[in-house]
């Protein structure tokens, strides 16, 4: 944890912390892990670690270890819930300077693209859809409920 973090500064920090509401997959003493509100597929799985830290590449080992076995779990459980073949992983920070980890079902191959495959010069972006608490609560028992199974594809 950085020695100038401010919890009441980081959107991951209150989420972890119940400060700002969200729709729980997975929590426990060291990971959190919630619906994305824009989601880029429905399933969308954000997780955090609950201690603050800016980046991947600050994460301890045993951490990040950690944070890719939940998303291999949720990947299982994603795969069984919408019947896609992939579901994409990735560790980002452009947006929030929290680590964090997305875990998306991949239903095209677009859905995480990187500027270099693209070939249009100029792209327009729009922000995806804000889905309603009520279908993120849906989404979060399935997908909590797969997680307690052991879901297996």
């Amino acid at each position: 944890m950085t020695d100038d973090h401010n919890l009441n500064e980081c959107l991951f920090c209150r989420i972890a912390a119940g400060t700002v509401p969200s729709h729980a997959v997975y929590s426990d003493g060291e990971l959190y892990a919630f619906l994305d509100i824009h989601p880029i597929r429905p399933g969308h799985v954000q997780i955090v670690p609950r201690e603050h830290h800016p980046c991947f590449d600050a994460l301890p080992l045993p951490l990040a270890g950690r944070i890719v076995a939940l998303g291999q779990r949720l990947s299982v459980c994603l795969k069984a819930i919408y019947g896609v073949p992939r579901v994409g992983f990735l560790f980002t920070g452009g947006d929030i300077p929290h680590a964090h980890a997305h875990v998306v079902p991949l239903v095209s191959k677009t859905d995480i693209s990187s500027r270099r495959y693209i070939i249009e010069e100029d792209l327009t972006f729009r922000d995806t859809p804000r889905v309603p608490d009520a279908e993120l609560r849906e989404t979060a028992y399935g997908i909590r409920s797969a997680l307690t199974r052991g879901e297996t594809i």
